[in-house]
């Protein structure tokens, strides 16, 4: 004969039905209220299209500013491995990685590389160099994030991420690195 009474399963079961209500219920009201409200106003459907376009815009210029940061760090790269080719072993997956980054931020027309300069005289210091040009550019992907949108938000803080790992990975080579 089974037992009456509520079993640990069945509470389970009903505490999740229950959350998962919760959490449908919570995502769908406040969509609903916001394109109900715009709909009631005379305006709605203009404000739509101005926040969209205005959003296009954001996201463009957001791009754009990543795009001139990681152009920078590329062409810093670029030159520390043309000045120091003893370093290309521990430098070419570091640049790679910044290349697709490049790839990544500004879809279509990838820019042009500049020149980078460098006081280093040694491959040791432009290693150092470019670990605070790295920190530099994660400050910068971070900044951006303030107005990014959401998947232009979660692909500037995966690149400002990876900018801080590589600054941290070229410390250390720079501490391996002969002067």
């Amino acid at each position: 004969m089974r037992p009456t009474g509520t079993t640990r399963r069945g509470a389970l079961a009903a505490t999740g039905a229950l959350a998962a209500g919760a959490v449908l219920a919570a995502c769908g009201s406040d969509t609903d209220d916001t394109a109900g409200a715009r709909k009631n106003s005379a305006h709605g459907g203009a404000r739509t299209a101005a926040d969209g376009t205005s959003s296009v815009r954001t996201e463009k210029a957001l791009r754009t500013s990543a795009s001139r940061t990681t152009t920078t760090l590329l062409a810093g790269y670029e030159h520390v491995l043309r000045a120091h080719p003893s370093t290309a072993a521990g430098l070419t997956p570091l640049r790679d990685a910044v290349r697709a980054h490049l790839t990544a931020v500004s879809p279509g027309k990838t820019p042009a590389l500049g020149t980078a300069r460098s006081r280093a005289t040694g491959p040791a210091a432009a290693i150092k160099e470019l670990a605070a040009a790295e920190r530099t550019a994660a400050d910068a992907y971070t900044a951006l994030l303030v107005e990014a949108p959401g998947e232009l938000a979660r692909l500037l803080s995966s690149v400002a991420a990876a900018c801080a790992a590589h600054a941290y990975l070229l410390t250390e080579l720079a501490k391996e690195t002969p002067a």
